[in-house]
């Protein structure tokens, strides 16, 4: 979870060692060949960069960013009952399917591979079992990708379950199952506008005197559908990702049936425009809040999700939404309840049935801005909502 802020708060300066600052000097450097010819560069690219670069970006780099010694820590690393409450919507979804067929879990940005140890984990527990399953992390990071599958490897062979790494949705062909993305929509690059009371414009950056600093564009950039209405006032700054929309079409492509879940902090366009009106940028850097400029490279950037745009992109792509709610309705669902009682039955001291509670407290109050977007194939989106 990133720790939230806007631009009308006072960030710090990342504090950054030998390598960080090498790495970050190389992203700058690498700045200047994605420039338009006026120098400026699109906030989307600059956050591609900054992001993705091999081997100098947030997630090309050897150390992670998720966790504890990280950057930030998400929802998989409070307690394994987050896990094992989505492995429970994963069996649903199967039983729906049909358990003597075979099932596909494919896991969209997976990390540390902390999420994909705890769902094969608890599924290798339940009556049914694994036969059929199998697991894809797809990580365009070749670093991250490497750390995550040494990690679920392992789970993997404890659960009788094939474990690959792919950088794509679709490289084994169509998906019948359930394809996850916890905190993956929230760090696609995306554009930042800003309505000046007339017109659009573009925010981005521009390299001078060696630092980056942030900038606007002259020109008028062309709106991604649908149009946005002219928000309350001049000034008024919104994100949008065609990053993030392009990765759902990804997934319609090749989702043939099953679900799709994709879990993350956001809101309605309208609520973003009237409760943001400065944007939702932030940048973290070893559980900080810092100055999205100052470290290109070493701060991780994300936004809110433009779920307005996410759900039109979907239902464009023939997808069928089955639910959006909030992160705590969605767990309850799920059978978080039953699975808490289990854990505080299962605790060994009256001290760990505290901490059970005290994590549990964090899933569902602790990530109130967050939310759950399940939608599915047409052949199966009838069958699914008569479960949920």
């Amino acid at each position: 979870m990133r720790e939230r802020n806007d631009a009308r708060s006072d960030p710090d300066r990342p504090r950054l060692d030998a390598e960080e600052r090498r790495r970050s000097d190389a992203v700058v450097a690498r700045l200047r060949a994605f420039a338009d010819p006026d120098g400026f560069v699109p906030f989307d690219r600059y956050m591609e960069l900054a992001l993705y670069a091999e081997g100098l970006g947030v997630y090309g780099r050897e150390r992670s960013p998720l966790g504890t010694e990280g950057d930030f820590y998400t929802a998989v690393h409070v307690h394994p009952l987050f896990g094992e409450t989505v492995a429970e919507r994963i069996r649903t979804v199967r039983r729906v399917l049909g358990r003597d067929r075979p099932f596909r879990i494919v896991e969209l940005g997976p990390g540390d591979g902390t999420l994909a140890a705890t769902v094969l984990g608890a599924l290798s527990s339940a009556p049914e079992g694994t036969h059929g399953l199998d697991y894809l992390l797809v990580e365009r990071s070749s670093r991250l990708g490497r750390t995550a599958l040494e990690k679920v490897e392992s789970a993997g062979r404890a659960a009788g379950v094939p474990v690959r790494l792919s950088s794509a949705a679709g490289a084994d062909g169509p998906v019948r199952g359930v394809v996850l993305a916890n905190e993956v929509l929230d760090a696609q690059p995306a554009r930042r506008l800003r309505w000046n009371g007339t017109v659009w414009t573009e925010l981005g950056v521009r390299v001078v005197d060696g630092r980056v600093v942030p900038a606007e564009s002259d020109r008028v950039p062309p709106v991604p559908s649908p149009a946005l209405d002219p928000p309350p006032r001049p000034g008024t700054v919104l994100e949008v990702s065609p990053a993030a929309e392009a990765l759902v079409r990804e997934v319609a492509d090749h989702l043939v049936e099953g679900e799709f879940i994709a879990i993350d902090y956001g809101a309605e366009e309208s609520e973003l425009v009237a409760g943001h009106p400065l944007g939702t940028l932030a940048a973290v850097h070893r559980h900080r809040t810092v100055d999205p400029y100052e470290a290109p490279g070493v701060a991780d950037l994300s936004v809110f999700v433009n779920f307005t745009r996410v759900r039109a992109a979907a239902r464009r792509a023939g997808l069928e939404e089955i639910a959006y709610c909030s992160q705590a309705e969605a767990l309850g669902f799920w059978g978080l309840p039953a699975l808490v009682d289990a854990a505080v039955r299962a605790a060994p001291s009256a001290e760990a049935e505290v901490r059970v509670r005290l994590s549990v407290k964090s899933l569902l109050f602790g990530f109130e801005r967050f939310r759950v977007l399940e939608l599915a194939a047409r052949p199966t989106a009838e069958a699914l909502r008569r479960v949920t």
